[in-house]
């Protein structure tokens, strides 16, 4: 005959504490139903806030730097000089005579000093993706009797296209630059009446005069940028404003955007060059991204709580309704380890099963949210893509949330005395 196997040694080749803990469960099915209905809404709304600010920010961030780049290299301004007295000695500002001026210099179009060496360095950086050099300055635009003020900004396409997409920007014509090509924006070839072949006559500063072609008509999605902005070929550039040979702006792109004031700091500090990083320059711009970032993980982190603190209530309520199956359990030689565990997987099935509906509840919203909210034209209000990694990453934390909201009441659980647990 086969002897019967004591109820302690069960759980070494038997579930036991899954047998239990899902018996628990079944047995109250309207605590366990409305437990697991406040995890799923808790995750779905983790699950749609998150996808939708995420995507919300990336758009933010792609339409700040779809026009410039995530570094920009620049040269050192003039500065006011010390004056001498007779004796040749240097006088600082607290010393000049009374009723002394200081008075700021003029800013002068000048080069970077050694800029091929520069960027030589900055492209062998490990984050740095693009560098591309550009000459830029003021110009007087002529079409018959009108006259316009343009910004010229000299590239070399090859480079400078991997920052801008000029090809993606390009509305008439193309982006084909060569050394008597101009790329001009629709608001400028309105104003100016000009299109696509029409030659203009670009004046510098300098007196230097040029004609150049229109090759294509760019819209950059700014009135004032399309109004003023003007895309040459570099060397065309440096000719124009007087700087053979020289380039005025180091345009960066690095891998991680987000680190690009550090990137930045970095260059200063390595090549001597002024590096000011997108967020410096869309400083206000940044810190409402970072207002956006703090205000998702406020909203999880509140609604997690919330989450920890309805599985945590329930499983208490079930240690005092079970007080009496407990006690019995531990007289027959159930181990208090065991009923931890026990406890301790009710919270964890809980908050998977809630998980794994919520997911569901935050992906279908998402997708109705897309079908809905919609421009004028048709199109999304922004890309939004469903990432696995978040679900994923939702399905752990609020599983881990069950088992730390499961321990305070599984711990009381496992330390019922048995007598008192039957008696009582």
């Amino acid at each position: 005959m086969n002897k019967p196997v004591p109820m302690a040694r069960m759980s070494h080749w038997k579930p036991f504490e899954w047998i239990v803990a899902i018996r628990f469960l079944r047995e109250g099915r309207m605590q366990t139903a409305f437990i697991m209905g406040g995890v799923a809404i808790g995750v779905g709304v983790i699950v749609f806030m998150s996808a939708l600010l995420s995507g919300l920010q990336a758009n933010f961030v792609r339409r700040a730097l779809t026009g410039q780049a995530h570094i920009q290299l620049l040269p050192p301004k003039e500065v006011v000089r010390s004056l001498r007295d007779e004796s040749g000695e240097s006088r600082t500002a607290g010393s000049l005579a009374q009723g002394a001026i200081l008075q700021a210099p003029l800013q002068r179009i000048k080069s970077i000093d050694q800029w091929q060496a520069v960027a030589a360095q900055i492209r062998a950086m490990p984050q740095v993706m693009v560098v591309s050099p550009a000459a830029t300055g003021s110009a007087l635009v002529v079409r018959g009797d009108a006259s316009r003020s343009i910004s010229v900004i000299g590239i070399e396409p090859e480079f400078y296209f991997r920052i801008v997409p000029m090809d993606e920007k390009v509305v008439r014509g193309r982006a084909r630059l060569t050394g008597s090509d101009i790329l001009i924006g629709t608001e400028l070839a309105s104003d100016l009446g000009v299109g696509v072949g029409d030659k203009l006559r670009v004046t510098s500063s300098m007196g230097v005069t040029n004609t150049l072609t229109i090759t294509g008509l760019f819209d950059l999605g700014n009135k004032g940028a399309n109004t003023r902005t003007t895309y040459l070929a570099l060397h065309t550039a440096q000719s124009l404003l007087g700087l053979p040979g020289g380039v005025t702006v180091l345009d960066v792109t690095v891998r991680d955007i987000y680190a690009a004031e550090s990137i930045a700091q970095r260059i200063t500090a390595t090549t001597g060059v002024q590096a000011d990083s997108w967020i410096r320059t869309n400083e206000q711009f940044f810190t409402a991204v970072r207002a956006q970032t703090t205000a998702n993980t406020a909203i999880r982190f509140f609604v997690a709580l919330s989450v920890a603190f309805g599985i945590a209530s329930v499983l208490v309520v079930s240690v005092v309704q079970k007080s009496r199956e407990i006690g019995i359990l531990r007289a027959m030689g159930v181990s208090r380890g065991q009923v931890l565990r026990v406890f301790l997987l009710q919270g964890g099935l809980l908050a998977l099963g809630g998980a794994l509906l919520g997911s569901g509840m935050g992906a279908a919203a998402l997708v109705v949210w897309l079908r809905v909210a919609r421009n004028a034209d048709g199109t999304p209000l922004f890309p939004l893509t469903l990432e696995p990694s978040l679900f994923v990453t939702a399905l752990l934390l609020a599983t881990l949330t069950g088992l730390v909201a499961a321990f305070a009441p599984a711990l009381r659980a496992a330390r019922l005395d048995p007598v008192v647990a039957i008696r009582g």
